[in-house]
């Protein structure tokens, strides 16, 4: 019976040893401190990568106060660290921990949080002790990540994950005429994209509460600068490595977005799961309950194979 014991204690050591080894780090810019966890295997790193956030407020975990808890973000950290890849994750400026350096989460530009992702590929450099790092870049993160790589010899390649192919006022037009119970506000809609197109600002005060929202003035400056990017142009200017990965059941990017980023960088490896949604989750077809529901759903696990794809990209390409 005590060699029983020994023998279970033994393997419980061995266990706990093996567990991803999970730390604060922090990162320096120009206006403050950004704060974000690195995971890493227990074993040594066979990269490292630095997961860059989509739109609006959201953490290093990959969640929001906006009605966000899927945890997409910390669930790809572990199952990478599972897999030999180390991850830095981290709060948006204006956010969590990072919360000082831009007290008005609304006065930010694409170039800061570019910016704020080529500052965290060199943490990641440092901390894990690999000569680049990988951007994985989710949802309007595949910008800021394509971006971020622009003549920085510091990043291995680029992972797109749910990532718009299209200027960003296309994909706004698409995703509210995708919802028939927009139509009475389209006009306003319409008017407002295409002002902020010409890098015009534009008066809300009549318009539906829900335009005033999705236009508010303060954030009127950011989404000009964001209307102006092309992601597919920065894609074909990109000569490093390069996986798009997109999902069937996606209701926010659509296939017609890796669509326009596979044909504008042909040497990119793709990859196209049927059954994914936006938040990176297995999802039924046809089922918009089942689909938004699992924004919020932190057990549901992240696509089956996705992070198996991810992790075999990221470590052949040292």
């Amino acid at each position: 019976m005590k060699g029983v014991c020994v023998a279970a204690l033994l393997a419980m050591t061995i266990a706990a040893a093996a567990q991803p080894v999970s730390r604060e780090v922090e990162a320096t810019v120009a206006d403050g401190t950004l704060r974000g966890t690195l995971l890493a295997p227990a074993a040594a790193s066979k990269a490292a990568a630095v997961i860059v956030a989509g739109s609006g407020p959201t953490d290093r975990n990959g969640n929001s106060p906006l009605g966000i808890s899927a945890s997409t973000y910390r669930m790809l950290a572990e199952a990478l660290a599972e897999r030999g890849v180390a991850t830095v994750r981290y709060d948006k400026r204006g956010i969590g921990g990072s919360a000082a350096v831009a007290p008005d989460a609304n006065a930010v530009t694409v170039a800061a949080f570019a910016g704020d992702a080529a500052a965290w590929i060199e943490v990641a450099r440092r901390e894990v002790g690999t000569p680049c790092a990988w951007l994985v870049g989710h949802s309007e993160g595949g910008l800021m990540s394509l971006v971020a790589a622009q003549d920085n010899a510091s990043v291995c390649g680029l992972v797109l994950l749910s990532a718009p192919g299209r200027r960003f006022g296309d994909l706004l037009r698409d995703q509210l005429w995708s919802n028939p119970a927009n139509w009475f506000l389209m006009s306003d809609a319409l008017r407002a994209i295409a002002a902020l197109e010409r890098g015009e600002k534009v008066d809300v005060s009549g318009m539906h509460e829900a335009l005033q929202r999705l236009f508010y003035p303060g954030v009127q400056g950011y989404l000009i600068d964001l209307f102006s990017r092309d992601p597919a142009a920065l894609a074909a200017a990109e000569t490093r490595p390069m996986l798009i990965v997109q999902g069937g059941n996606d209701i926010q990017v659509k296939r017609l977005d890796f669509d326009a980023l596979a044909a504008a960088q042909p040497k990119a490896e793709t990859l196209f799961m049927l059954a994914m949604n936006h938040v990176l989750k297995d999802v039924p077809e046809n089922d918009p309950a089942a689909n938004i529901g699992s924004y919020s759903n932190p057990d549901l696990p992240l696509a089956a194979g996705l992070a198996d794809e991810l992790a075999t990209f990221l470590t052949r390409r040292r």
